[in-house]
């Protein structure tokens, strides 16, 4: 099941790997294979190709970048059963693991895909090497999330044109200069069969219920027991993520280190892809050097209980 037809042009993802439930998780690689893997998890609404750029800049330094799209998201299945909770998307991700050869990844995540790689560590579920959280906390703005919701929400009829697409998203992202064409949307949007275009994400991922008080306890202990080498970035202008909420971040996980790039906002890496690709170069090539061993250690990977305490669908 799916939003529509991709519209012609729309790049096909390199790779395809079996998700949890059967689901088929679709991504994109850089670089050598036996560099160390790096994983790139998006944020709510996005696809793999918000990573093309610092995926590419990763891979010239040697590492192996793969970029995914989440279930309900880009070129990936959508959940048979509407399942898009963080326990879902950590399976999605351990998977993925597993079918890259179980080698020890560092994770790097954005918003919700940040959700996913802090409870995937902090959990024990996944064995990284190190962890770089994109303008997420267990501590956000509520005003930035209704934000997001409402831009997500809007045209459920579907869009009349790429124009109104190209409108809608200049509306949300007003710092960002306008693209000279409208060929870039194709990634962002399906063509159903009535000629409307529609978002590529599943309108059940923002149907199920979110609990932000439960997500916020979830995270501040994931975050607390987090003892691998760990990168927050901000954008300076984030809606989303305050400069108190990485401030409480880096007080329950002191050993972490922080960047606060000027001139972006929530989608940092789309924002200011130079900074940010330097950020995460310079502090992997320090804790998870290419051809050396990495800083952390192997540690243990607890079981995953079936029925989990609570399904919380992270925030985008």
């Amino acid at each position: 099941m799916s939003a529509g037809k991709r519209l012609p042009g729309t790049p096909e993802p390199m790779h395809c790997w079996p998700g949890a439930d059967g689901v088929r998780i679709a991504g994109d690689a850089w670089g050598d294979p036996a560099g160390p893997l790096v994983v790139l998890m998006h944020g709510g609404g996005q696809t793999r190709h918000a990573w093309k750029g610092a995926g590419r800049r990763l891979g010239a330094a040697g590492y192996h970048a793969v970029a995914l799209d989440a279930r309900g998201h880009g070129d990936s299945d959508w959940a048979p059963d509407g399942d898009y909770s963080m326990d879902r998307m950590v399976e999605d991700l351990r998977c993925v693991i597993a079918a890259l050869g179980n080698r020890r990844p560092v994770l790097v995540g954005a918003s919700m895909g940040g959700g996913t790689g802090l409870v995937a560590v902090g959990e024990d579920r996944v064995d990284a090497t190190a962890l770089v959280l994109v303008d997420v906390g267990p501590r956000i703005e509520m005003d930035g999330v209704e934000r997001i919701h409402v831009f997500m929400d809007q045209k459920p009829e579907g869009f009349t044109s790429l124009e109104e697409v190209a409108e809608a998203i200049a509306s949300y992202q007003p710092h960002r200069k306008r693209p000279r064409t409208l060929d870039g949307l194709g990634k962002n949007v399906r063509e159903g069969p009535d000629g409307r275009y529609r978002w590529h994400w599943d309108p059940r991922f923002r149907a199920g219920t979110r609990n932000l008080d439960m997500r916020q306890d979830r995270l501040e202990a994931c975050a607390r027991s987090l003892t691998l080498p760990t990168l927050l970035v901000r954008g300076a202008l984030s809606d989303l993520l305050s400069e108190e909420g990485a401030r409480a971040f880096l007080e329950m996980c002191p050993h972490s280190e922080y960047v606060n790039v000027a001139g972006a906002a929530h989608m940092v890496a789309g924002d200011r892809n130079d900074i940010f690709g330097d950020a995460v170069v310079e502090f992997l090539s320090r804790t998870v050097p290419v051809g050396g061993a990495p800083v952390q250690p192997p540690h243990p990977i607890r079981p995953h209980r079936e029925g989990p305490p609570e399904a919380i669908h992270d925030v985008p």
